[in-house]
């Protein structure tokens, strides 16, 4: 990407959000990560996602297997061109420029994850990955004035890490806490912790308004138990 496209983002205001898990002209990014990381054994996918979803997604890929979007089942790590691609949320980063996080939906949980990590693949600092994943994402919706950093008047809406993602991005993924709207939940089950504790409803919500539904979540169906 060359400077003036920078120039022109920046000016104009507008946000990119690069998808790199669909990437065309090479194998898809997600590739890569079904490649190199147990999405199938992952304890938290394990928990909240249908075991038939969840395989047909990572025992096998390519196009004649789950119904991957992939164009091929094995390749080579260099075959891969998101890391290319991302350069140019390192230009775009440090030129001011804006740069949000969208996973496409590929992989439910774990795919915006995935998406961050790969835009970072360019040589973009995990800080400046940790602004497109917070508040350049919440101001590209028009929402900034409500999410996206911690401040007096804004929704208590966090993600309590159990590793520092400023020293491996990778530890975005390391969830010990999640708070929705000042309720607070255990990461791993979304039992809620505070300010009552109960247990998440997995068969429906809990008696009440939708309000005191933990997360707002109904029903799961299918899941591994």
């Amino acid at each position: 990407m060359y400077s003036d496209v920078v120039e022109l983002f920046k000016t104009s205001g507008t946000t990119n959000s690069p998808t790199l898990l669909v990437s065309y002209g090479r194998p898809f990014g997600e590739n890569f990560f079904y490649a190199t990381e147990n999405a199938h054994d992952d304890e938290t996918l394990n928990v909240f996602a249908p075991a038939d979803y969840l395989d047909a997604r990572t025992r096998r890929r390519g196009p004649g297997g789950g119904g991957s979007p992939g164009d091929a089942g094995w390749l080579l790590e260099e075959e891969h061109v998101f890391p290319r691609h991302a350069e140019f949320v390192k230009k775009m980063l440090e030129g001011d420029a804006r740069v949000g996080v969208g996973s496409h939906g590929q992989l439910q949980g774990l795919g915006y994850h995935w998406e961050l990590w790969a835009m970072a693949a360019g040589g973009a600092s995990n800080y400046d990955m940790l602004r497109s994943a917070t508040i350049l994402g919440a101001e590209a919706i028009g929402f900034g004035d409500q999410l996206g950093t911690i401040e007096r008047n804004k929704f208590a809406d966090i993600v309590i890490l159990n590793s520092n993602p400023l020293d491996d991005l990778r530890n975005t993924a390391d969830i010990l806490y999640v708070m929705k709207d000042g309720r607070l939940y255990n990461g791993m089950t979304l039992d809620e912790v505070y300010p009552v504790a109960r247990p998440f409803q997995r068969k429906g919500p809990v008696e009440g308004s939708a309000r005191d539904a933990p997360a707002g979540i109904g029903k799961v169906g299918n899941v591994r138990r």
